[in-house]
């Protein structure tokens, strides 16, 4: 076994999903990580279903009786492209990547609880966010404002425009909640100083993007019978009508100075520290700034700061500790626990975050006794499934130089394999990242 030092430590946890059993360790961690944002995202070659097909399924659905909700069409694609899902996290080569792919889509959230999200949700995190991961933020955002995913959770498919002819037959009118989300969570946020006018006229001008059910395939439609006519003022400035008029304003938006600034808190949010360093947000501010928003280069800019290579304070939420663990058993999937069913237990489940600015990122939110405590029981019955490793090895290979040496010894004197390793992975070394 050749040992991990501690950069190789810091990359593999703070910046992967922490060691995969039978890893090869980087022995150039920085350049292990800057490779793992070239070319395109290996994900993307593996099988699994697409938005048509969940769109499709959706609209079959619709056309059954009443039946068992598990065994309907959507559940399905759903759990087919859940599987997919935990399979690439459990098994990626490109660790960095890969959580930079479930950091946006946190920033992004849809979330399962609105029904017609499930079948879409891994079609929407293979269509709309893993492309752009290493391209400019402006391109991600107009894939995520135009994804059937969040049309259908954020409820712009009923937004429609009180003076467009669909509106007026109907006599229905503007559904907010994209707009206010795009304004408030995904881009400037409040402190660009927008106001509720800005709101509703943005909301207008995001009327007729819609979905076509019965498209060949399904997927997202333009209605300019349902949009808004004429022109709009959102922040001071006038937008035209129709469909270019959101293509503008969301270019004009992802390079705004306030979503730049917002993105570089949330990205050292994450890697770094829950309280983010305001030099180390300012550093990867102005890359995205002088990159035009490129997020290959704010990655870079995360890995080259200072302190993100300073001893790991980050609790690791219910989602990451789980796959840490599972990567670093390397369980056949036949003696696993079932990852989605295990974070649900631990307080996330996945992709189910209960309002749209999506799960917290800071310990306070995860550290309640009670969670931790679920945590600890939950090691014990991983640590069983698992009871063929040697700890001592385990310990070299999932922390080396992270694990103090009193933590060592305890391990060393445990009763048995079992409570050994659930040691190791219940310490609080193993719970930061």
């Amino acid at each position: 076994m050749r040992y991990m030092d501690t950069r190789a430590a810091h990359a593999m946890i703070r910046f992967g999903l922490g060691p995969r059993g039978g890893e090869t360790l980087p022995t150039d961690p920085d350049s292990w990580l800057a490779a793992q944002l070239d070319g395109p995202d290996p994900a993307l070659s593996i099988p699994a279903p697409d938005t048509a097909a969940g769109l499709t399924a959706l609209r079959d659905d619709g056309k059954m009786p009443p039946m068992d909700p598990q065994q309907r069409r959507s559940a399905k694609v759903m759990r087919a492209a859940t599987a997919v899902a935990m399979d690439t996290l459990l098994g990626t080569d490109t660790p960095f990547r890969e959580r930079l792919v479930w950091f946006w889509a946190n920033h992004f959230t849809v979330s399962i609880r609105q029904g017609n999200v499930g079948p879409l949700s891994q079609a929407y995190v293979r269509e709309a966010i893993r492309p752009h991961v290493t391209g400019r933020f402006i391109d991600m955002l107009r894939a995520v404002m135009s994804h059937p995913a969040m049309l259908f959770y954020l409820d712009n498919v009923q937004s429609l425009g009180p003076d467009s002819p669909t509106g007026k037959r109907f006599k229905l009118g503007l559904n907010e909640n994209l707009a206010r989300e795009c304004l408030e969570l995904h881009t400037v946020t409040p402190a660009a100083g927008y106001t509720q006018a800005d709101v509703t006229a943005f909301a207008a001008i995001l009327t007729g993007w819609s979905i076509d059910l019965n498209g060949h395939p399904p997927g997202f439609l333009f209605r300019p019978f349902a949009h808004e006519p004429g022109a709009k003022t959102v922040m001071g400035r006038v937008w035209p009508p129709g469909e270019a008029g959101g293509e503008q304003i969301l270019a004009w938006l992802g390079t705004h100075p306030s979503t730049l600034h917002n993105l570089a808190v949330k990205l050292v949010r994450h890697f770094v520290a829950d309280v983010p360093p305001p030099d180390a947000v300012a550093r990867v501010a102005e890359v995205l700034r002088d990159t035009g928003g490129d997020l290959r280069s704010a990655a870079m800019a995360v890995i080259a700061l200072p302190q993100a290579w300073t001893p790991l304070t980050k609790l690791r939420t219910p989602f990451d500790y789980v796959v840490a663990v599972l990567r670093a058993f390397d369980l056949p999937a036949a003696n696993r626990p079932d990852p989605n069913g295990w974070m649900s237990a631990l307080g996330q489940p996945f992709m189910s975050a209960p309002l749209p600015n999506g799960w917290s990122d800071t310990a306070a939110d995860w550290a309640a006794p009670a969670m931790i405590m679920r945590r600890i029981d939950w090691a014990s019955a991983v640590a069983w499934r698992a009871r063929q490793h040697d700890p001592q090895a385990m310990a070299e290979a999932t922390l080396g130089p992270l694990l103090p040496a009193d933590s060592r010894q305890r391990i060393a004197r445990a009763g048995s394999r079992q409570e050994a390793l659930a040691m190791l992975i219940a310490s609080p070394q193993f719970q930061r990242r």
